[in-house]
């Protein structure tokens, strides 16, 4: 008997059918003789359908009043999973998230998971009741609901899964785990058996859309064995084996030999700033990336250009697109401070990243992806690494087919 926590999301939770379906795969976990908590994400689209709720309520809304909203399709599918799952005969009952409770830090919209009392929980999960949890949300000290932002129900079930102590936390999506790419990109990706954790936290962090980030952190952080699946079966049949993330010590026992690449990311929501001609003293960089800071503004790719004689440079770096107009207000404010003189800007590039853990015992990878890119034409504008990640930022259109040159330079091409 084992102790599973299992997550499904929005497609999957997409309608009376779609949980029925659902409902047959928490059945057949719990017919195992295993015990049984699942998180479930709203329908999918229902979501962005209550934001907009919001929005056209009151554009500048209370956050508070907008995670009393926006939580509320988080809770339609919990009670209609366990009611599904009562009528097929299985003991189940919904616990929200003040029920148990989950209690979240104070900050409405984006909050973080503190603890999760687990005491009813788990009494209830070793009864043999299946328990149906809403994610995406928890309860802060002043009984509120807060939400944990988006994507936020494969943080709930992770922390569910390290607070209940569970063998494996399955996350049921609509792909079947975990690709050396985006197939739809490169028809030969092939999927992985095995992925560890900082390899998954990297390509979730440079647009790898399986997980969310701040989920893989969590699960690195708390030890839990994490199976990424696909929830899209045909009829009573079994979902196919997914992608487990785990140690890398669980996968050296596995795997004597580990491909020295295992995965190529894209991401095109990706913009880049110039800001020209910055004073070079000491204190003139600080000057542009504080602000950006201060207004919780993520900045990746970093290039300071040397020095001129007249003792000014230039400096490149790219932010999220979504914050690129707010970026260039924000340094257009402090234009006197930092003493630039003129911004440019460009949101139609896309970073692209080679990870893996084998970067950290073999040389030459950065320059094999500087030559495969290069022998094709392919412009780097931006380069940033880690101790198992390239990432270089390109041109958008260029986009498809630096994966795929990638992809086979390194020898991912399935046979």
């Amino acid at each position: 008997m084992a102790r599973i926590v299992m997550k499904f999301g929005g497609t999957s939770m997409a309608g009376t059918e779609r949980i029925r379906t659902v409902a047959r795969l928490v059945a057949r976990e719990a017919a195992n003789g295993n015990e049984v908590a699942v998180v479930v994400s709203a329908m999918a689209g229902e979501t962005d359908r209550l934001v907009n709720f919001c929005r056209e309520a009151n554009p500048r809304y209370d956050p508070a009043e907008y995670d009393v909203v926006v939580s509320s399709g988080e809770q339609v599918t919990s009670g209609l999973l366990a009611l599904t799952l009562q009528s097929m005969g299985v003991p189940a009952r919904s616990w929200l998230g003040w029920q148990l409770p989950i209690r979240t830090e104070e900050a409405h919209a984006r909050a973080r998971i503190l603890e999760i009392e687990t005491g009813a929980l788990a009494a209830a999960m070793g009864r043999g009741e299946v328990a149906v949890i809403p994610g995406f949300q928890g309860m802060m000290d002043d009984g509120r609901v807060a939400t944990l932002g988006r994507g936020g129900s494969d943080t709930s079930a992770v922390a569910v899964a390290a607070a209940v102590k569970a063998d494996r936390c399955d996350i049921y999506t609509d792909v079947d785990g975990v690709y050396t790419t985006d197939p739809r990109i490169v028809a030969r990706a092939r999927k992985l058996d095995y992925v560890t954790y900082e390899e998954m936290l990297e390509l979730a962090s440079v647009g790898a859309k399986v997980l969310q980030t701040r989920s893989v952190g969590l699960a690195m952080k708390e030890g839990v064995r994490v199976q990424v699946l696909s929830s899209f079966v045909e009829g009573d049949g079994a979902p196919k084996q997914g992608t487990m993330i785990v140690s890398d010590e669980e996968i050296e026992e596995v795997q004597m030999e580990r491909q020295l690449i295992t995965g190529i990311a894209h991401d095109k929501n990706e913009a880049k700033i110039i800001v020209t001609r910055v004073p070079d003293r000491p204190g003139g960089v600080a000057n542009i990336f504080g602000p950006l800071a201060a207004a919780g503004i993520n900045v990746d790719m970093i290039i300071q250009n040397v020095g001129r004689d007249k003792g000014e440079t230039d400096v490149t770096f790219t932010v999220p697109a979504a914050d690129l107009i707010r970026s260039i207000d924000m340094l257009e404010s402090a234009k006197d401070k930092i003493g630039f003189n003129r911004i440019l800007s460009d949101d139609k590039v896309a970073k692209v990243s080679v990870v893996g853990v084998g970067m950290k015992s073999h040389a030459g990878v950065a320059s094999t992806m500087f030559r495969a890119l290069a022998d094709r034409g392919i412009n780097i504008q931006a380069i940033s690494t880690s101790e198992i990640k390239v990432s270089v930022l390109i041109d958008e259109d260029e986009t498809e087919l630096a994966v795929r040159v990638l992809h086979t330079a390194y020898g991912l091409d399935a046979e």
